[in-house]
C-alpha cells in the first residue's frame, strides 16, 4: 500500500494544506477556514484522493489553533504527527527560493514528513490530563501575575515607606491585611500598637501583636511624607486588593487541580515519590498526556523531560555532552523541583546527591543527575503499579 502525505500549516482564522505522493509530486493544496464544515470537506476530499492509500498528516502544532483540527482526523481514526516549527524553519533554507507563504511552509512540512521517520505521533490526549493542563496553566498565569503585582507593590511602597517595605513579608496574608488598611507612616503612628493590633485581630491576622509592633516601629522611623504621598498610598492600596484577590484565584484553581488529580489511576503512585506534591503530580501527568503511551522506555520520558545530555561529538572529539535543546520546559521543572525537594525528604536521594558532589558534581549538575535517576524510578512505580518505598523489597529467589 503506498502513502500521501498532507503538509498542513495551522494558524488561527485558517489552515493551509498540502498533499504529496510518494514521488513529492503536489496533488492538493488549500487554504482552509478553521471550521468544521470547511475542515470536515477537506479531510473527504483528502480521503478520496488517497483512495486506498494511506494518509498521513503532519502538522506543526500540537494544539491551541489546530486543535479542532485535531480532534476531527482523530475522529475519523487519521495518522497525524508532529513536525517543530524549529525544525521548518531549519529545512526552509535547504529548498528552493527565498519567499516565504502558508503554501510554501505547507508542502515543507509534507515533505520532510514524506522523508523523515523521527517525528512523533500526535495523540489524543485523556480527559483528564486536557484539564489538568489547562488547570495548571491557569495556575502558572496566576502565579506569574501575582508576582508581578507583588513587586510593583514593593517598588511603590518602598518609594513612600522604605522601612515597612524590608520589615513586611507581602507573600503572607498578614501584611497584606495590614496594608488594606494604613499605608502611611503617619497613619500607622497615630494608630498605636494597641488599636493596630485590636484591628488586626478582628481581621483574624495570626500574630497580630509581632506584626503591629513592627509596622509602629517601622513609623517611628520615617517622620517625613514623600511628594504624591496620598496617591501613592491609594495605589498601594488597589495594589493589595489585586494581590489579595489573586491569591484567592491561586487558592480556588489550586483545589480544582487537587480534586482533578486524586480521581486519576496514577495519582497515589505519583504521590508517592518524594518531593512530588499535587501540584507537581498534576503538571507531570498534563505533560505527558495522562499515561506513559508515549514513552516506551524511562531514556525517551528522560529526553523528553530535558534531564538526559545530548551527545555532541565531532570528528576525534567523543564523549562531548551538553544540555538538549529540545525538550518539555514544564516536564523538566517538575522532575528537578522534585529532585531539589527529595533531598530533604528522601535519605535515597540524599545519598545518590552526596555521592555526586564527592565526585565533583556542582550543586545544579548534581540535581540533575538525581532527577534523571528518579525518570527511571517513576517509570518503574507506574509500569508496575507499586509504591515507592525508602528500602525497595528483596527479590528472594525460590528454592529448588
Amino acid at each position: 500500500m503506498s502513502r500521501i502525505w498532507a503538509g498542513t500549516d495551522c494558524g488561527k482564522g485558517h489552515h493551509h494544506c498540502l498533499v504529496l505522493d510518494a514521488e513529492g509530486d503536489t496533488l492538493l493544496s488549500r487554504r482552509v477556514a478553521n471550521d468544521e464544515t470547511e475542515l470536515l470537506a477537506l479531510i473527504a476530499d483528502e480521503l478520496e484522493l488517497a483512495s486506498d492509500d494511506r494518509v498521513t498528516w503532519a502538522l506543526d502544532m500540537t494544539g491551541g489553533e489546530p486543535a479542532l483540527l485535531i480532534a476531527l482526523l482523530v475522529n475519523h481514526g487519521q495518522e497525524l504527527v508532529y513536525i517543530p516549527g524549529l525544525a521548518v524553519n531549519r529545512a526552509t533554507d535547504s529548498y528552493r527560493g527565498a519567499g516565504k507563504t502558508d503554501a510554501r511552509d505547507a508542502r515543507i512540512i509534507a515533505d520532510q514528513a514524506r522523508m523523515r521517520r523521527d517525528l512523533e505521533p500526535i495523540r489524543a490526549g485523556e480527559e483528564a490530563a486536557i484539564e489538568l493542563k489547562l488547570l495548571t496553566e491557569r495556575r502558572t498565569d496566576l502565579v506569574a501575575e501575582r508576582t508581578r503585582t507583588v513587586n510593583r507593590l514593593r517598588s511603590l511602597l518602598t518609594t513612600m515607606f522604605p522601612a515597612l517595605e524590608r520589615t513586611l513579608e507581602l507573600n503572607t496574608a498578614g501584611p497584606l491585611v495590614l496594608l488594606s488598611g494604613y499605608q502611611t507612616p503617619a497613619a500607622i503612628r497615630r494608630l498605636g500598637v494597641r488599636r493596630l493590633t485590636a484591628w488586626l485581630r478582628n481581621r483574624k491576622v495570626r500574630s497580630a501583636e509581632v506584626l503591629a509592633a513592627k509596622a509602629v516601629e517601622a513609623a517611628a522611623r520615617q517622620h517625613t511624607a514623600v511628594a504624591g504621598e496620598p496617591a501613592i498610598a491609594r495605589m498601594v492600596c488597589t495594589l493589595v486588593k489585586d494581590v489579595m484577590a489573586l491569591n484567592e484565584k491561586v487558592t480556588e484553581t489550586d483545589k480544582l487541580i487537587e480534586d482533578q488529580f486524586r480521581q486519576h489511576e496514577l495519582a497515589e503512585v505519583i504521590l508517592s515519590m518524594p518531593g512530588i506534591g499535587v501540584t507537581l503530580g498534576a503538571e507531570f501527568l498534563a505533560g505527558v498526556g495522562g499515561s506513559l503511551t508515549a514513552f516506551p522506555t524511562p531514556d525517551r520520558l528522560a529526553a523528553f523531560a530535558g534531564v538526559a545530555p545530548a551527545p555532541r561529538d565531532s570528528g576525534q572529539v567523543s564523549g562531548n555532552l551538553r544540555r538538549p535543546q529540545r525538550y518539555q520546559r514544564r516536564l523538566q521543572r517538575v522532575f528537578y523541583t522534585s529532585a531539589l525537594l527529595s533531598i530533604r525528604s528522601d535519605p535515597n536521594s540524599r545519598r545518590f546527591y552526596d555521592r555526586k558532589r564527592a565526585e565533583g558534581k556542582r550543586h545544579t549538575q548534581a540535581v540533575i543527575a538525581l532527577a534523571r535517576r528518579r525518570v527511571n524510578v517513576l517509570w518503574a512505580l507506574i509500569r508496575d503499579r507499586r509504591l515507592y518505598e525508602v528500602m525497595p523489597p528483596v527479590a528472594v529467589s525460590p528454592t529448588s
